[in-house]
C-alpha cells in the first residue's frame, strides 16, 4: 500500500514528515553543536531514537496496516527521484541548459553552473543510481527486517548524513557518528541494489554478464563504501562510462572511472530512471515475501 502510494502521488510538496524531522533535527543541531565527535555522536542517537521510537509504538496499535503504509510512503522516495531525473532529461532534450543547471541541485550537490549537458546528464545518472538504494532499497530492506521501526529509523539515519554527514570545516567531526552509522546502514542495501541491477539489466539493453563484471571490477573504487556498488552496477548495465571531475562549490574532487562504456547523454537519464522503478519493484516484491515468510 505504501509503494502504491509513492506510485501515485509520490512526495508531497509540503508538509513532508521526512522534511518535519530535517526541521526538527536543524533545531537541534544549533542547540548541541560543537567541534566534537561525542557531541556529534550524542547528537545522532538523539536525533535517531525518537523516530524508531515512534515506530515501535506505531507497530503496536491496533489495525498497524494503515501506520505501516503510511510509514512506508513516507520514507520511500523512487517517484519523485524519477521525476526530479526526467524534468532535468526533458530540459536537456529542449536545449535548455540552464534549466537543467537550475533542477539539478535537487538530485546532486555538486556545482552545476560550469557543467555541460552531457556533465549534467551524467551527474543524474550517477544520483539515479545511488538513489535507488538510498530512497528504494534500504528503506525497504530494513522496513522488511524491522518493520515500522526499521523503515523510520533508516530515514532518519539517510537524512542526518545528508544533513552533517558531509565532509566541511563545521561538519569533519560533529557529522563523524552519522555518516559512519549511514554506511553501515546502506553497506547490505547497497550490494542489493547493484545485484538487482545485474539481474534487471537486459531491460536496459545490457547484459548481466557486463553489468557483473563492472561492479566486481569497479565496485570499490569509489569513495563512499557503498554508493560505488550502485554506480558501478548502473554503469555497467547502461554500458557507460560514470566518475570524473567533480567540483563542490569550490571543493574538488576526481572519482575514479566506471564502466567501460562509452560517455553518458542525455538519452541515458530515462534508460536509468527505467532501472530504477525496476529495482525498486523488485526490492518491494522481496519485500513482501520476506514479511509473509516471517508472518508464517
Amino acid at each position: 500500500m505504501g509503494l502504491a502510494l509513492d506510485a501515485v502521488i509520490g512526495d508531497p510538496h509540503r508538509g513532508h514528515p521526512v522534511a518535519a524531522f530535517g526541521v526538527a533535527a536543524s533545531w537541534l543541531e544549533r542547540q548541541m553543536w560543537r567541534d566534537s565527535r561525542a557531541w556529534g555522536t550524542a547528537y545522532c542517537a538523539a536525533c535517531v531514537v525518537v523516530p524508531v521510537a515512534l515506530g515501535v509504538v506505531a507497530s503496536r496499535l491496533p489495525g498497524r496496516t494503515v501506520p505501516a503504509a503510511l510509514a512506508t510512503w513516507a520514507v520511500v522516495g523512487g517517484t519523485t527521484l524519477g521525476r526530479e531525473a526526467q524534468g532535468i532529461s526533458r530540459a536537456l532534450e529542449a536545449g535548455d541548459l540552464d534549466e537543467a543547471r537550475r533542477r539539478l541541485p535537487a538530485l546532486v550537490g555538486r556545482d552545476p553552473s560550469t557543467l555541460s549537458a552531457d556533465e549534467v546528464a551524467r551527474a543524474v545518472v550517477e544520483s539515479v543510481a545511488e538513489n535507488t538504494s538510498d530512497a528504494l532499497v534500504a528503506p525497504l530492506f530494513w522496513g522488511a527486517l524491522l518493520g515500522v521501526p526499521g523503515l523510520l529509523g533508516y530515514r532518519a539515519v539517510n537524512t542526518l548524513d545528508a544533513m552533517v554527514g558531509h565532509h566541511s570545516v563545521r561538519y569533519e567531526r560533529f557529522g563523524w557518528a552519522s555518516a559512519r552509522l549511514d554506511d553501515v546502514a546502506n553497506w547490505a542495501p547497497a550490494r542489493l541494489t547493484g545485484w538487482l541491477t545485474v539481474l534487471l539489466a537486459p531491460t536496459v539493453g545490457g547484459t548481466r554478464a557486463s553489468a557483473a563484471r563492472v561492479l566486481r571490477r569497479d565496485g570499490g573504487r569509489h569513495p563512499s563504501p557503498n554508493a560505488g556498488r550502485c554506480e558501478a552496477a548502473f554503469a555497467g548495465a547502461l554500458d557507460v562510462t560514470l566518475g570524473g571531475r567533480n567540483d563542490y562549490g569550490g571543493r574538488v574532487e576526481e572519482r575514479p572511472l566506471m564502466g567501460s562504456g562509452k560517455p553518458v547523454s542525455v538519452g541515458d537519464i530515462s534508460r536509468s530512471v527505467h532501472l530504477s522503478t525496476l529495482v525498486g519493484r523488485a526490492s518491494g516484491v522481496l519485500a513482501v515475501l520476506v514479511l509473509l515468510r516471517r508472518r508464517r
